[in-house]
Order: C-alpha cells, then sequence, then structure tokens
C-alpha cells in the first residue's frame, strides 16, 4: 500500500544536524496519520508520500520547514526567587498565558547573578535538519482515527472513555 491521505504509516527515523551529527531517533517506532493532521512535518510528510514498506526517506530541510527560527520575543529573563530551589539549567517549566489561556512550555537556558533565563522556543529552533525514516508499515486509518485526527491502539493515542 502507498502512503497517501488518511494512511496510518509506522517508521523509525533518525535527525541530524547540518554538521551530520545525529540528533534524535526513535527508541519506539512511531505511528502517525498521514494527510495533513499536523502529526508530523510537513517537509516530511511530503517526502513519505507516495512511498511504500521498506523504503528509506531522507529530507534535509531549513529553519522554517523544521521547527521554525528562533522567537527573541520567547527568551526572558525572570527573577530566580520565582523558581524552586532545585533548579538546573535544562529543566522545562509549563505556564499559561493570563490573556489566552494557552500552555507554553520554557527550558532553563541559563542561571546567572539571580536571574533565570527562560526560552519558550523549540529546542531544534533555527536549525538546519536532515530528517531519514525507513517505513516499517502502511495501513488505512480507521473512520474514528480520521475524525480523531490521530492513530488510535498500538503505539497510537489511547482515550479514556
Amino acid at each position: 500500500m502507498q502512503i497517501s491521505q488518511d494512511s496510518v504509516v509506522t517508521l523509525n527515523y533518525t535527525m541530524f544536524d547540518e554538521q551530520g551529527n545525529l540528533i534524535d531517533k526513535n527508541h519506539d517506532p512511531i505511528v502517525y496519520l498521514h494527510g495533513g493532521y499536523d502529526n508530523i512535518l510537513p517537509a516530511v510528510e511530503a517526502a513519505l508520500e507516495g512511498q511504500t514498506v521498506g523504503k528509506t526517506i531522507s529530507v534535509s530541510m531549513e529553519a522554517d520547514d523544521a521547527f521554525g527560527q528562533i522567537d527573541p520575543s520567547l527568551i526572558h529573563e525572570e527573577d530566580v526567587g520565582l523558581f524552586p530551589p532545585d533548579l538546573e539549567v535544562g529543566m522545562m517549566f509549563e505556564t499559561r498565558d493570563p490573556e489566552t489561556g494557552e500552555a507554553a512550555q520554557f527550558r532553563v537556558t541559563a542561571i546567572d547573578a539571580g536571574l533565570v533565563t527562560v526560552d519558550g522556543n523549540h529546542p531544534l529552533a533555527g536549525m538546519k535538519l536532515r530528517f531519514e525514516a525507513e517505513i516499517l508499515a502502511v495501513r488505512p486509518a480507521t473512520e474514528e482515527e480520521i475524525a480523531h485526527g490521530h492513530v488510535h491502539g498500538e503505539h497510537g493515542h489511547h482515550h479514556d472513555d
């Protein structure tokens, strides 16, 4: 079966920076619903379109096609007293926008002279990346998966209902 709109795709992937250094690799196969559901990077989804089990793809992406450019407005300095005492660089915090109520994640990037620098950009923002994937399985999505916009079952999303 070829990967097309409303296919459930199972794959293994590796991601590299522009120098060829390994950045990320899955431990268990990932499973996603193909067809514009924002479950995988659009450039990767486009490269997977029409592919079949056993094929591999390699996609080189500029930052804008991967995790975007660094947005300086998402980098803030805050007083260290606003954070727990066991604060360390690399820790993640979730906050809610007081106006919209939307959740945002921030990563601690520096602690210096009583100030904590937090960054709300994706850790891979601003980077050119190469994404390689091996296609392990392809099947048609169920009506429920299409309605929900994501995969259910093994390695997919489970509903508690």
